[in-house]
């Protein structure tokens, strides 16, 4: 087969048929399926999710016992793909189907792992978009990704990233880290970016914060990392102010008073415990890695009995 389709639904059952509908349609070209996985959505889509299934034998029909967030849904989809490729679209006809096989004829010419879609105009309300723009900000430090690289949730991966992404075994996926784990033969292609046809966004200003506290504090070190430098600046300015001061008091340039004595000492002891926190976080952030569940390598491709090639 060569692509799964995977679809996680929430709240979407005036869609959620046509889109399916549509996609049988723009790729009755070529052998696919669609993994459809209903995120415990609160109106008639579980049905509608079945009823599909029924209808069309290249149709999965998944059904969370409860929402646990469209990464879990996706990472519960790409469990059940069987693709060479699987290609990540959202239930509402913002990503346009048609656009799926652009993005298939970038992989396959090009070679590549992973190609994300870029809009040359968003039609996503304005919070989402100023809260994606920091997201993209965030990950380009925290997951060594690409500045030009928009992370937008219409992209398609090849069989062997899907194979390791689904190996993550933690609660708090997050698909885009998750790929930068694996790979870097990443690339983009502009396709077009649709209104919603029906509706209102699921992404609340409250999911777009769990979001962003998921990505920093859940794939990455680097805050701890952060605080530990912080330590350090407030100890060595600690010390470089104790010198300061004997000498000034030494030499009588100037008088050293109590309060400043006791400020010092703040200061001295404020840096220390940084220091000694950020020794433990850096322990902990290590065995939150090792407890992760990912591998501490991943191979491209193996030729001969004896060795790699």
């Amino acid at each position: 087969m060569t692509l799964s389709v995977v679809i996680p639904v929430y709240n979407s059952q005036e869609t959620l048929e046509p889109l399916v509908e549509k996609l049988q349609d723009c790729l009755s070209a070529i052998s696919f399926e669609v993994v459809l996985v209903n995120d415990g959505s609160r109106d008639n889509s579980e049905a509608v999710v079945y009823r599909l299934a029924d209808r069309y034998n290249n149709v999965q029909g998944l059904s969370l016992r409860r929402n646990f967030g469209e990464f879990n849904a996706v990472l519960c989809g790409l469990t059940y793909a069987k693709g060479d490729y699987a290609v990540l679209i959202d239930d509402d006809f913002q990503n346009p189907p048609e656009a799926i096989l652009t993005l298939l004829e970038r992989a396959q010419s090009g070679h590549f792992d992973v190609v994300y879609s870029r809009y040359a105009q968003k039609k996503h309300a304005w919070f989402r978009n100023v809260g994606s723009s920091l997201l993209n900000y965030l990950t380009t430090y925290l997951l060594d990704k690409p500045k030009s690289l928009y992370l937008s949730s219409f992209k398609l991966i090849n069989r062997p990233v899907v194979q390791e992404i689904v190996s993550y075994t933690g609660p708090f996926p997050y698909i885009d880290a998750l790929i930068f784990r694996v790979t870097r033969n990443v690339t983009s292609v502009e396709v077009p970016h649709h209104p919603r046809q029906s509706g209102a966004s699921n992404y609340t200003l409250s999911k777009l914060v769990a979001l962003f506290l998921n990505v920093l504090f859940g794939f990455s070190t680097v805050p701890l990392r952060l605080f530990a430098g912080l330590g350090l600046g407030l100890f060595g300015l600690s010390l470089l102010l104790g010198l300061v001061l004997l000498l000034g008091s030494s030499l009588q340039w100037f008088l050293v008073s109590g309060w400043v004595v006791v400020a010092w000492v703040v200061l001295l002891l404020t840096g220390l415990q940084m220091v000694f926190l950020a020794v433990m976080s850096e322990y902990l952030g290590k065995l939150f890695l090792a407890q992760s569940g990912l591998k501490p390598f991943v191979v491209k491709e193996k030729e001969g009995a004896n060795g790699l090639s």
